[in-house]
C-alpha cells in the first residue's frame, strides 16, 4: 500500500515549480549585444575625432650662421682608411729552410734587428771552400816569393862572375830568364789569391743573407713563417714556398687616404684642415690636414685620392682602419669677404610644388612653411641664402602630410 501512495505522489503535477522560458529570451541577449555595439562604435568615433587634434611628432634642428664657427664648418664629408707610408713584407734574398723565427704580431722591432735566420749549411760549406782556396793561393805566393829571391840571387852572382869572365854569358843569361818567370808567376799568384780573397767575401755575403734584418724601425703586424718552412723571394716551390717572414709597419707614417668625388674635388684644398673620426672610436675627433690631392682620377669610380696628415700620434690608430673626415672651411680673416646665408641639415629642405621648402617651428609648436633660395651643399647641410636666419628651429625630415599651421612636438614628447 505504502508502495503504490508513493507511486501516485509522483504523477502527481507540481505547479509551483517556475515556467520555462518563453521565446522573449534570445530577445534580451540580442539587445545586450547591440548596445554593446553602439557603445563600441562611439568610442571609436570620439578617438578620431580626439586624434585629430593630436600634435605630430617631428625632429628638429637649430639654423645655424655660416661663419658663426668656421673653424669646425665642415665643406665637405667622405670617409677613407688609414695607410702606412712605410709598410714592408720583409724576405731573405735568397731561397732557404728557416731555422729560427724571432717576431711576434705586435711586437716592435728596431732597424738591423734579426727577425729571423736560415740554415746555413749551404753557405758555411761553400764559405769554408773559398777559405781554403784563398790559403792555398797564399802559400803559393809565398813559395813563389821564396824561389824569387834566390833567383835574383844567383843572377846577381852570376852578373858579377860574367864580369870576371868566370863563367859564360849563357848561364848567366838563364839565370835572369828564370828570375823574370818567377817574377811573373808571383803577379799571377798574388792575383789569384786576390780573386780568392774576394770569392771569401761574397761567400760571407751568402752566409749573412741566411740572415733576415729589419730594414726600419717598426711594429710587426704579421708573421708569415714558421721554423721548418721553405722560404724564397721568388715563390719557388708553389704554394708550399713562403715568399716572406713578417710585415712591419712604421707607425709614424700613418696617414689617411681618402677618395673624393670629381664633382666636390673643387672644394678641397693643400693645407686644409680636416677633422677625422675613425670608426671604432666615433667620440674622439683627431686633428688633421690635407698633405696633396694625388693628380689623377680613378675613371672606374669618378674618383680622386686624397692624402691626409694625422697630427696625433697614439697607439689606438692602426692601418686598414676605416675613418670619416670632414674638411674644415678655414678661419675667415677681416680681409676675406665672410659667406653668405645659413646652413641647415639638407633633409630639412623639401619640394612643394616647384619651391624648396623649410618648416620653421613657432612658439606655440605650429609650423610654418618658408620658401628658399638655396646654395652649394655643405657635407650633411645645405647652404640657404634666403628663407631663414639663424637661431630658427626647422622640422627634419618632415611628413608628407605635414602643412603650414600644424601642430607638432618632439619626437618622444608627444606622448607626454
Amino acid at each position: 500500500m505504502n508502495n503504490s501512495a508513493e507511486l501516485l505522489k509522483e504523477l502527481r503535477i507540481d505547479r509551483t515549480a517556475p515556467a520555462a522560458p518563453g521565446p522573449t529570451a534570445p530577445r534580451r541577449w540580442l539587445w545586450w549585444v547591440l548596445g554593446l555595439l553602439l557603445v563600441l562604435v562611439l568610442a571609436i568615433v570620439a578617438g578620431i575625432a580626439f586624434g585629430r587634434g593630436k600634435p605630430i611628432e617631428v625632429r628638429t634642428a637649430p639654423v645655424v650662421a655660416i661663419g658663426q664657427d668656421s673653424a669646425s664648418a665642415s665643406v665637405l664629408d667622405a670617409s677613407g682608411y688609414v695607410v702606412a707610408r712605410r709598410m714592408a713584407t720583409v724576405s731573405a734574398k735568397i731561397t732557404g729552410k728557416v731555422r729560427e723565427v724571432m717576431i711576434e704580431e705586435g711586437m716592435r722591432v728596431e732597424e738591423g734587428q734579426v727577425m729571423a735566420t736560415l740554415d746555413p749549411i749551404d753557405a758555411n760549406a761553400q764559405r769554408a771552400l773559398n777559405a781554403a782556396q784563398l790559403d792555398a793561393a797564399r802559400s803559393q805566393v809565398e813559395g813563389l816569393q821564396a824561389q824569387l829571391r834566390q833567383a835574383e840571387a844567383d843572377a846577381q852572382r852570376l852578373q858579377q862572375l860574367v864580369g870576371r869572365q868566370l863563367v859564360s854569358r849563357s848561364q848567366y843569361d838563364q839565370s835572369v830568364a828564370q828570375r823574370d818567370s818567377l817574377r811573373a808567376q808571383l803577379a799571377t799568384a798574388r792575383h789569384n789569391a786576390k780573386v780568392a780573397q774576394d770569392a771569401l767575401a761574397i761567400a760571407d755575403l751568402g752566409v749573412d743573407n741566411n740572415v733576415v734584418r729589419a730594414p726600419f724601425s717598426g711594429v710587426v703586424t704579421a708573421k708569415a713563417a714558421q721554423p721548418g718552412e721553405i722560404v724564397s723571394p721568388l715563390s719557388a716551390g708553389g704554394g708550399f714556398t713562403r715568399t716572406g717572414i713578417g710585415t712591419i709597419v712604421d707607425m709614424d707614417s700613418l696617414e689617411i687616404e681618402v677618395e673624393v668625388g670629381e664633382a666636390y674635388i673643387g672644394r678641397v684644398q693643400p693645407k686644409m684642415p680636416v677633422e677625422a673620426v675613425l670608426n671604432a672610436y666615433p667620440d674622439w675627433k683627431i686633428p688633421a690636414e690635407v698633405i696633396a690631392i694625388i693628380p689623377t682620377a680613378d675613371r672606374g669610380k669618378a674618383t680622386v685620392k686624397v692624402r691626409v696628415a694625422l697630427k696625433a700620434k697614439d697607439a689606438r690608430i692602426v692601418p686598414e682602419m676605416g675613418v670619416r673626415v670632414s674638411f674644415l672651411e678655414k678661419p675667415v680673416d677681416g680681409s676675406e669677404k665672410k659667406p653668405e646665408g645659413v646652413r641647415v641639415p639638407a633633409a630639412a629642405i623639401v619640394q612643394r610644388g616647384q619651391e624648396s621648402v623649410a618648416f620653421v617651428v613657432g612658439g606655440d609648436d605650429t609650423v610654418q612653411a618658408q620658401a628658399l633660395k638655396t646654395g652649394i651643399e655643405m657635407g650633411k647641410d645645405r647652404q640657404v641664402l634666403s628663407g631663414l636666419s639663424a637661431g630658427q628651429t626647422v622640422v627634419v625630415d618632415p611628413p608628407a602630410t605635414l602643412k603650414d599651421g600644424d601642430k607638432v612636438a618632439l619626437a618622444g614628447d608627444a606622448g607626454r
